[in-house]
């Protein structure tokens, strides 16, 4: 009877992987099994920033676990992004991707990453344009039309402001340039604020600037809105037309906003959060939050998400290179 002393270390040693699964399995049952970290590339209260505050809470109940907000600005996302793109693909790091995302491969010369293979899409969350062209109430012009009048009648005379080099008020007066057929010289600044900033003091005669940094000053007096560079108009300034209206559609500066993994992540961690997201996304109280800010809530399987940032890369590089641009 000795060879069967140890009989129930040898059943325990058969049974157990049948009864817990490899490591492997039930680390995959158990996602999420800790926080989740969303990097954002921009310090707090930036528009990236707002999208996932604005759904944490909810993301979070519908995953189970807490949804923490890593802040890492600077650099024009560079660094966040790289951050993400070398964490363990594990499902408990992503990345609140922005325009930035798809813009930086054309506008900087080598990336410390690669923005497609790096990267696999999760969900798109929010789109919308919230740039504004504006001018000083001096300026003698109270549409694009008379704008257009007045720039061309000086070619190479008049200037236009943005927050920096490569900013999307950027890329759009560039491409404004191209398809107004205008010559007019750009004048970036270190921020979208100090741009206004310069509009409103009349040191720079027209500017081009996110619809918060511009509507308490437009609804004063301080700054006169033209046209707003969206598909629509926003709710917060009902009075300001589109260029699309205005008969210039391919000004059309739509951006999309949405959560990206490391490459390799798993299929089923990925589609555990897709499925919170786009169940945070139903919520009215996050809807509203997001029409609030003049962005539309989206959603969608994580190949919609892949298809819109293929095509939103195909589209910035083309304007960027068109207007020879290149990051500071």
């Amino acid at each position: 009877m000795r060879p069967f002393k140890n009989l129930h270390l040898v059943f325990t040693a058969l049974i157990a992987p049948i009864l817990l699964g490899t490591p492997r399995q039930a680390a995959a049952q158990a996602f999420p099994a800790q926080p989740i970290r969303a990097v954002v590339g921009y310090a707090a209260g930036g528009g990236a920033d707002g999208l996932i505050r604005a759904m944490s809470n909810e993301l979070g109940e519908a995953l189970g676990q807490p949804i923490i907000i890593d802040n890492r600005g600077g650099g024009g996302t560079v660094p966040a992004t790289q951050i993400v793109a070398n964490s363990k693909p594990d499902g408990y790091t992503i990345f609140v991707s922005d325009n930035a995302y798809v813009v930086n491969p054309a506008l900087m010369a080598k990336l410390p990453y690669d923005s497609l293979r790096d990267f696999t899409p999760i969900v798109a969350a929010q789109s919308g344009s919230t740039n504004l062209l504006v001018v000083h109430p001096s300026f003698p012009a109270r549409s694009v039309k008379e704008m257009l009048a007045i720039v061309r009648a000086q070619p190479g005379k008049l200037n236009y402001a943005s927050g920096g080099n490569g900013t999307v008020p950027h890329l759009m007066g560039e491409l404004m340039k191209h398809e107004m057929k205008i010559d007019w010289i750009h004048v970036p600044y270190k921020s979208t604020g100090l741009a206004i900033y310069a509009t409103t003091s009349g040191e720079v005669p027209i500017g081009l600037g996110g619809i918060f940094a511009v509507k308490s000053l437009a609804d004063s007096g301080k700054l006169r809105p033209l046209a707003l560079t969206s598909d629509a108009r926003s709710s917060l300034m009902p009075q300001v037309p589109t260029f699309k209206e205005l008969g210039w559609p391919a000004l059309d500066a739509t951006s999309y906003r949405g959560l990206i993994a490391p490459a390799g992540t798993p299929r089923e961690a990925i589609l555990k959060i897709n499925a919170a997201a786009n169940k945070a996304l139903q919520v009215p109280a996050v809807r509203k939050r997001f029409t609030d800010l003049g962005y539309v809530p989206l959603g969608g399987t994580p190949e919609d998400y892949g298809k819109i940032i293929r095509s939103e890369m195909d589209k910035w590089a083309r304007i960027i290179r068109n207007a020879g641009i290149r990051a500071e």
